[in-house]
């Protein structure tokens, strides 16, 4: 890896990683801001400010973009998350200069026409029945809502239907003049490139956008507590959660091994124990989600209605369980999962440029695989146990989604769970 660093005078950051192996580019520019940073009565709107940046410039159409970035065989995208907001391109390393100009100009010269605007609500409507549809997925929306309820750090990204129908085209606008100051950026990228060539071209397509704004960010406040809803499925789908480090805690990758161990994969605990043994499961795992001033720890699973009765102690048992520890041979194979699947992505342009994007936006400084696996490879027994421990005295979270009535009472989780 070859990584140089660069800030513009606008305070805009450049990050740039060199593989001569390669004859691509990937690219993006990343903003801190993203759904935790919206008002409650204009949730969505920054994933609709997302949407409305493909929908035409002062200098280009919507359909000019597409056309423009697909003439060269490459690809243009964009997405939101609950804290930052990225948009990014892949192509050919003699088309840089075009994919920059395109990612510049959607972020600082979007017209966002009426028109476009009024379609692509329709468009917003759709994605969010779409999600509504997709149990696997919105559930956990409703799984992050009771974690974090009432509050930004709850609220879903693609907003409700009430609201999206009735967003302002000034909502949208007001959204992106108040938050996307320069100083809240990155812009990276990886593969066959020229770093002072990139510098020199952001330099002169993003030099103008004003340095800061004052993001004003809400404490996310883990509360934990229960949604079920009665839905006509074949499967119920179920997160049962609990708090967890943020992204900047000692004990962030300790959590990450702890879940890779515990329903990382086909030799995991939920993995052998939920499905192999007892066949009450097809897709189990557990995750941890990372947040500057927070986390969650939780346990996916998708299971029949007569199964549900007989999952949820199981679940509960598992994750009492995890008080004693794992086994040396269990934590060994679940840190060589973990650098396997970081060292692999090394290969892939995206996911270095992703990388060392949301590094910066986190840590301010370059993503360093090896730092990460020295710290992968730190985590020991009390490290875990720590993790285990701060889930005592905290209300779990358990979201279920449809046939729930063989289902035990959330109290009853609770207990099976000494909480």
């Amino acid at each position: 890896m070859t990584v140089r660093l660069a800030t513009l005078g606008n305070g805009l950051r450049i990050v740039t990683d060199r593989i001569d192996t390669v004859d691509t580019v990937s690219l993006g520019i990343w903003v801190e801001v993203g759904t935790r940073h919206e008002p409650a009565e204009v949730n969505g709107v920054a994933h609709f400010l997302e949407h409305m940046a493909f929908k035409g410039t002062a200098r280009r159409s919507a359909r000019d973009i597409a056309e423009e970035i697909e003439a060269v065989g490459g690809h243009l995208n964009a997405y939101t998350s609950r804290e930052s907001t990225a948009y990014y391109a892949k192509v050919l390393k003699e088309d840089v200069p075009l994919a920059l100009d395109l990612l510049a100009d959607i972020l600082v010269n979007s017209t966002f026409d009426p028109a476009e605007l009024e379609r692509e609500r329709q468009v917003i409507l759709q994605e969010i029945g779409q999600a509504y549809d997709t149990p696997d997925d919105i559930i956990f929306d409703h799984f992050q809502e009771r974690a974090y309820p009432d509050q930004a750090m709850g609220r879903p990204v693609l907003g409700s239907p009430e609201i999206i129908r009735r967003l302002s085209r000034e909502a949208v606008t007001a959204y992106l003049r108040d938050h996307y100051g320069a100083a809240r950026m990155v812009l990276s990228a990886a593969g066959n490139l020229d770093h002072d060539r990139i510098v020199d071209l952001a330099d002169r397509l993003l030099g103008g956008i004003p340095r800061d704004k004052a993001v004003a960010g809400e404490p996310a406040r883990y509360l934990g507590g229960e949604f079920r809803e009665e839905r006509d499925l074949e499967q119920l789908h179920l997160v049962l959660g609990f708090p967890g480090p943020a992204l900047g805690d000692p004990d962030y990758y300790a959590a990450a091994v702890l879940s890779t161990a515990f329903g990382g994969g086909m030799s995991s605990r939920l993995f052998q124990e939920v499905r192999e043994k007892r066949g009450l499961a097809y897709t189990i795992h557990s995750f941890t989600h990372g947040y500057r001033d927070g986390g969650l720890f939780g346990i996916y699973a998708g299971t029949g209605e007569d199964e549900a009765a007989e999952l949820v102690p199981v679940l509960c048992d598992e994750t009492r369980r995890l008080a004693d520890g794992f086994a040396p041979v269990e934590l060994g194979r679940a840190k060589a999962q973990m650098k396997a699947g970081l060292l692999m992505s090394l290969e892939s342009t995206s996911a270095r440029c992703e990388q060392m994007a949301q590094h910066m936006l986190i840590h301010g400084t370059p993503f360093d695989p090896a730092e990460i696996v020295r710290r992968i490879e730190a985590v020991d027994d009390a490290a875990i146990a720590r993790i285990v421990a701060s889930w005592r005295g905290a209300p779990p979270t358990l979201a279920a989604l449809g046939p729930v009535g063989g289902l035990e009472g959330f109290e009853q989780v609770r207990a099976r769970l000494g909480a």
